[in-house]
């Protein structure tokens, strides 16, 4: 069973192959998405600062009758944080926010703030700086592994070649349509696991013929085809849930894509609207997250 199994990261340290995604999950709704998540089996949480639901994430670990050891939680400084004072700051804020004496994983959540996501600007001294501080806090057994998000070559490569301890894990966009290929190879052999987020496209390849029928072929579900398509390459998924029948779903994955059927989906036609979240910035989109994610939470408040 998939839920059991794990990989292991370059410092010794196990992390289950299958990750609960909470973004977009508010910080009410993500109690009981913890809670009904570990029921089934789950044991890998994955939240950020920028998702405002870390207090509401460390409320669901704390009550959901799993001992703390047995479970895996990660998450993600701000973007917009480049020097060490405020990542310093940010990780203990992280820490109380989850009601924790350790994180598992906390990652960098993008080399540039998400304004000015994908300029020419990489931040390379600041990143350095908040890196410096994700050491400090391993070191000091706040963290058990720290990692990166959203790097591309030039941006792991200003990490690795300046570190005392390197990356464990770059978290990225990668799903059947849009696998960055020559990025998860360039991490895989530095000895970064690669995770990806948005393992069904943000609910976009649920539209697509192709991935239906060959997801019929095996007589499973479209999140199911695209979850096993990732972790045969050797990837780590985290779909985004709080249905329980969907997380379910997405860890009954106990058969095998064959090779053909992998290379046929490797070169789907890419896709290039993700509907809703097109204004995202990791999809393309200019919209600032923090003004994303207020919006949202208004919204949710009423």
């Amino acid at each position: 069973m998939i839920l059991k199994e794990t990989y292991t990261l370059s410092n010794g340290v196990a992390i289950p192959k299958l990750g609960l995604g909470t973004w977009f999950i508010s910080d009410t709704d993500v109690v009981r998405a913890v809670i009904e998540a570990t029921k089934l089996g789950y044991r890998h949480i994955d939240t950020a600062q920028a998702y405002q639901n870390e207090r509401g994430v460390g409320k669901g670990i704390q009550t959901c009758g799993i001992k703390r050891e047995d479970l895996f939680v990660t998450t993600k400084l701000a973007a917009e944080i480049k020097s060490f004072k405020k990542a310093v700051s940010a990780i203990d804020k992280s820490l109380t926010a989850l009601g924790l004496d350790y994180i598992d994983m906390m990652l960098i959540h993008s080399p540039q703030p998400w304004s000015k996501f994908g300029d020419e600007e990489r931040y390379f001294e600041g990143n350095l700086e908040v890196w410096r501080a994700l050491e400090e806090a391993y070191t000091a057994g706040k963290l058990r592994a720290i990692g990166l998000s959203n790097f591309e070559e030039n941006d792991i490569d200003n990490i690795y070649e300046s570190s005392s301890i390197k990356p464990m894990v770059n978290q990225i966009l990668a799903h059947i349509s849009n696998t960055p290929s020559n990025l998860i190879q360039y991490n895989q052999e530095r000895g970064i696991l690669v995770e990806a987020y948005s393992p069904i496209a943000h609910g976009e390849l649920l539209k697509n013929q192709e991935v239906q029928e060959i997801a019929e072929k095996y007589n499973v579900t479209i999140p199911q085809l695209s979850i096993r398509y990732d972790l045969q390459l050797g990837l780590l998924p985290l779909p985004k849930t709080a249905n329980p029948q969907h997380m379910k779903n997405n860890a009954d994955i106990d058969f095998m894509i064959s090779e053909s059927d992998m290379d046929f989906l490797r070169n789907i036609e890419q896709i290039k609207d993700y509907g809703s979240a097109s204004m995202m910035p990791v999809y393309g989109g200019k919209l600032n997250l923090k003004t994303l994610f207020s919006m949202m939470w208004r919204s949710i408040r009423g």
